[in-house]
């Protein structure tokens, strides 16, 4: 009998539909028709493999609404975010079709001959997409890894599979071959699991909570397999006494709350100079209760709802151990709702200040002086990314260069853009995603001398 898993809309806690879960047997199946689908498409030419994902960018471009208003049912995320998330996918795609003509080799100087180096496809990459950011994940992936010659497996989460199945399917629409991306849904402890052991995938790439991450490369060690890991963050919004303040405090609320805080960039603490400290707090305040919360469905709104009642549940553990300092509203219902919530915190061993809440709350504190803030912001087993808000910009630099994280903003709270590089200091993650070079990280370099 199939396993059968009830796909539920979060903003009402209602059923949309049932999607079947590949048991390890399928998984096997599709692994090995992925690997014979391989021979055959890295030996389609560059230029041809470029114009199928153009392609396939194209017909992603033509149905970026029905993409979208399938995530805002499926993951709660506002129409702006998936709009944004469906063009996304399409862009990477765009991008990495440029890399088939450019995976260049390097001819090397030495003695007794010519020598050459090749970048050369792995086989079959198995990506791992969170709940989160179900789209563009995919896309980060999957893009660079066809791009540079590579079959693709894919599990979405269990619970946002739907934009991955349509994904596959226009794949097809657009003339990738069968077997060349296949989309697999399924239990992580099943058909994830089943990327980690079977040895004709040759790299995983994994996104999720670093927990997890640890297990997927021990597992990955066993056959020294290549793993990119992209896992938690605890990020710091580091705000100095002589940033603009009013800017500061009014893009602070959309770098945690979006995506109602399920975001490992979320910037979910805020540093604050001391003798700033109050005036931000006032400043920040209507922006926290005049932020839209509504049903997704709704263009006006600005947060949606947690993705399931499970982790609604544990975000509101968090908050029950402290006092809120500022809440926004929610608009009730039987969604999986928790407005958004800034708690003022003094003692750095608060739970709420160390670990990755993953809801919209973000906890507050004071600093002295430079060297303090960068220690409170270093003072974490995460490293993804960060901001800093001031008007020094040696200053900001420097801090930038201080914070031990993989993507800082100064003024600003951009993290991810596919052209630029991606990824995590310490244990928010291994490898780099996106940019220019994503690609070579799909393939083995072979060196080649030749005798004179």
């Amino acid at each position: 009998m199939t396993d059968l898993f009830t796909v539920v809309n979060p903003a009402t806690a209602r059923p949309i539909t049932e999607v079947p879960l590949a048991s390890v047997e399928e998984a096997d199946a599709a692994i090995a028709r992925a690997h014979e689908a391989f021979a055959s498409w890295r030996a389609v030419a560059p230029g041809e493999r470029a114009a199928l994902l153009r392609r396939y960018a194209a017909v992603v471009d033509a149905h970026v609404e029905e993409l979208a208003e399938i995530e805002v049912r499926n993951a709660g995320h506002t129409w702006g975010n998936a709009r944004w998330e469906a063009g996304n996918v399409r862009d990477c795609l765009n991008y990495y079709a440029g890399a088939p003509e450019r995976l260049f080799g390097r001819q090397i100087p030495v003695a007794g001959g010519t020598d050459v180096t090749f970048h050369e496809p792995l086989g079959v990459v198995g990506i791992i997409v969170p709940w989160n950011f179900p789209m563009p994940i995919a896309a980060w992936g999957m893009a660079p890894a066809l791009a540079a010659g590579n079959t693709v497996v894919l599990k979405p989460a269990e619970l946002t599979p739907l934009t991955a199945l349509r994904l596959a399917e226009l794949a097809l629409e657009a003339g990738i071959p069968e077997g060349v991306l296949t989309v697999l849904p399924g239990r992580g402890d099943v058909v994830g699991e089943r990327f980690v052991t079977h040895p004709l995938v040759r790299k995983v790439c994994f996104t999720g909570s670093t927990a997890v991450g640890k297990r997927v490369m021990a597992g990955c060690a066993d056959q020294v397999k290549r793993v990119t890991l992209e896992l938690g963050g605890k990020s710091s919004n580091i705000v100095f006494a002589d940033a603009n303040l009013a800017a500061a405090a009014a893009a602070a609320p959309y770098a945690v709350f979006d995506n109602a805080g399920q975001d490992c960039c979320a910037r979910s603490r805020i540093l604050v100079e001391r003798s700033a400290y109050d005036e931000f707090l006032s400043l920040l305040e209507p922006g926290v209760t005049g932020l839209r919360v509504l049903d997704p469905t709704d263009e006006a709104s600005e947060m949606g709802p947690l993705i399931s009642a499970r982790q609604r549940d544990t975000v509101a553990g968090y908050l029950s151990e402290v006092d809120v300092t500022i809440s926004g509203s929610t608009p009730g219902g039987d969604g999986f709702w928790v407005a958004p919530s800034v708690v003022a915190v003094d003692d750095p061993a608060q739970r709420i200040w160390r670990e990755e809440v993953f809801g919209p709350v973000v906890a507050v504190m004071p600093f002295d002086d430079e060297a303090d803030a960068v220690a409170r912001a270093n003072d974490t087993d995460y490293g993804l990314s960060g901001s800093i808000y001031t008007r020094d910009l040696g200053r900001g630099l420097r801090v930038a260069r201080a914070v031990e994280a993989g993507n800082l903003s100064v003024n600003s709270h951009a993290s991810v853009r596919y052209w630029t590089p991606f990824g995590g200091y310490k244990q928010s993650g291994l490898g780099r995603e996106l940019g220019p070079d994503a690609p070579q990280a799909f393939t083995e370099e072979k060196n080649v001398f030749i005798a004179h």
